[in-house]
This record gives C-alpha cells, sequence and structure tokens, in this order.
C-alpha cells in the first residue's frame, strides 16, 4: 500500500474526512491544508482505518484501559477529600474552606503513593486530628 492510500479506511471515515475538509476550506484554509487537517482529525478521532488488513495495534487499547484507570483513581481521590472535609467542618463550622483545602492536599498527594506509604500517613493523619482536637 502506497503512503497516502486510504483504502483502509471505512466510508464513515472518508465522509468525516470530507466533511472536515469542506468546512475548513470554508476557514479559508488551502486544499492541501484542509485535506490535511481532514484526516489528521480522522486519525485522532479513530485511531486510523479500521477496515481489516490496516495495520491497527493492540497498544491503543491498552492505552485506553490505563486512562480508565486513572480517571478511576481521580474520582477515589475526590471522594476522600469530600470525606475529610465533611468530617473537618463538623469539628468547625468556621474554617469549612480552610478544611477543605487541607483535605485537598492530603488526598491529593496520598492518592499517589504506594499502599505503606498512604497507610503511614493516614496514621500521622489520626495522630495529627486527636492532639488538635484536645
Amino acid at each position: 500500500m502506497p503512503r497516502g492510500d486510504k483504502s483502509a479506511y471505512t466510508d464513515k471515515q472518508q465522509r468525516q474526512a470530507e466533511h472536515i475538509e469542506e468546512s475548513e476550506r470554508k476557514e479559508g484554509r488551502s486544499e492541501e491544508d484542509a485535506e490535511r487537517i481532514a484526516w489528521a482529525t480522522v486519525n485522532k478521532r479513530d485511531g486510523g482505518g479500521k477496515r481489516s488488513g490496516s495495520g491497527r495495534k493492540a497498544a491503543k487499547k491498552a492505552a485506553r484501559k490505563t486512562a480508565t484507570k486513572k480517571t478511576g483513581a481521580r474520582k477515589t481521590a475526590k471522594k476522600a477529600t469530600k470525606k475529610v472535609a465533611r468530617k473537618a467542618t463538623k469539628k468547625s463550622a468556621t474554617g469549612r474552606k480552610t478544611a477543605k483545602k487541607a483535605a485537598k492536599k492530603t488526598t491529593s498527594t496520598s492518592a499517589s503513593r504506594s499502599t505503606a506509604a498512604k497507610k503511614a500517613a493516614r496514621t500521622r493523619a489520626r495522630k495529627r486530628n486527636g492532639a488538635a482536637s484536645t
């Protein structure tokens, strides 16, 4: 297959590229630039041609899986932030903003640590909270 051959793309992908190219031409871009932008956009959305034999790699699936794992970690950190903030606001109603900021700091850093480091951080936090309330 020679370079620039579009036979690996589905009909839908080719239609998408045509529509993108038309809109780029309306924006005032040259025909060459419009075509380049259109195919780059289709490649970015779909990861290349989708027809069989187009040489797509399995690595793209793995990349998607790691991206979803990262989002899950963010959600967990966010929930932990809310929990810590709720506990802190129960103790003192005046320092709500400060409590939220402190909670964000502790959870965002602890989300990226190993399990042992997280456990140690929790223990330190409990000790601090116990000493502050007495």
